[in-house]
């Protein structure tokens, strides 16, 4: 018998009225402390939603504590097996919005919310010449792994995304739009927007990449890369016919699956990079991001202002030998 992996990773939301997030937090955060969790959760008037790790016992308890109550009793969890927690420490923390989208009228996805396709649906409507596959996650999401032939918006943050709607609706106009995301959370609310924006012909993966890579029949089918996630993973796969490299090493380019942050706490840029070029670029996106006075690899590495000037005169030979 197959053994399995002692620890498990829950995804979850519920777009449900909370009344009292403050409250609902505090007491939550005491719970999931007791029970010995660990993981990210948000609280709202709208709803919850959280990633946290444990034991299959304890993970299991917490489901159970969800499921008791009535707001709750039908919400979803999406699980991973693990080796050990996904986090370094347990947060519940209460907010305005559960994503971040800022807009001038809210989006309840219980009154309002674009159709939900299974994965198999997903899938034809991947290989749709009619539709266009749109993609609602964040920029550096995309570039580690996407389905193919989704349009990758050039966006950092998600509240930027109906601005660049509205730059390129032109380019939707007409059309029958798809969306997808990590678990599902940030489409219920996007998708819905969409139809308040006059788009008729909208849909959304239900449960997100995460249920359509786990899903028996299309096993993550027409999805390249890895899929990015907010814990100490960073990537989780999700295509298991076969695994196509689409992320680029920030530096040359070359195939890269690997996520660092830039050094310079005030740029903190996440970029593609091998163990190699980290060493060598110092961790640091730029010429500036390696020059400012608190660069966390300088710190790390104990490097003098000697030993940092060298490197740029050596990191400066090279690329230019590399542009002749």
């Amino acid at each position: 018998m197959e053994q399995t992996k002692p620890y498990r990773v829950l995804l979850y939301y519920k777009y449900v009225e909370i009344e009292n997030p403050e409250a609902f937090a505090a007491e939550h955060l005491q719970f999931c402390k007791e029970t010995g969790l660990k993981g990210r959760i948000l609280v709202a008037k709208e709803g919850i939603n959280g990633t946290v790790s444990g034991t299959v016992e304890q993970t299991t308890k917490y489901k159970e504590k969800m499921h008791a109550d009535p707001r709750f009793r039908d919400m979803v969890f999406k699980e991973d097996e693990a080796d050990g927690h996904a986090f370094k420490k347990m947060h519940v923390r209460p907010r305005k919005e559960l994503v971040t989208l800022r807009l001038e009228k809210d989006i309840n996805p219980n009154e309002k919310t674009g159709k939900y396709l299974s994965p198999k649906e997903f899938r034809e409507a991947l290989l749709a010449e009619d539709t266009v596959v749109l993609d609602a996650r964040n920029d550096y999401e995309y570039d580690l792994g996407h389905f193919r032939g989704a349009l990758r918006p050039d966006i950092r943050t998600f509240r930027e995304l109906p601005g660049w709607v509205r730059e390129h609706k032109d380019q939707l106009k007409g059309k029958r739009i798809v969306t997808y995301c990590t678990g599902g959370i940030r489409c219920e609310k996007f998708s819905g927007w969409l139809l308040e924006e006059g788009f008729e012909d909208v849909g959304q993966l239900h449960g997100g990449i995460v249920t359509y890579g786990k899903d028996p029949e299309v096993q993550g089918e027409l999805w390249d890369g890895k899929l990015y996630v907010f814990d100490e993973r960073i990537s989780v796969p999700v295509n298991r016919k076969e695994h196509v490299v689409v992320g680029r090493d920030y530096f040359t380019g070359e195939p890269c699956e690997r996520y660092v942050n830039c050094a310079n706490p005030a740029c903190n840029k996440q970029i593609l990079c091998s163990e190699e070029n980290e060493h060598k670029y110092m961790r640091s996106c730029s010429h500036e991001c390696r020059t400012v006075p608190n660069n966390l690899y300088v710190k790390e590495h104990g490097l003098t202002p000697e030993e940092v000037a060298e490197r740029l005169r050596r990191i400066e030979e090279e690329d230019a030998a590399l542009n002749r």
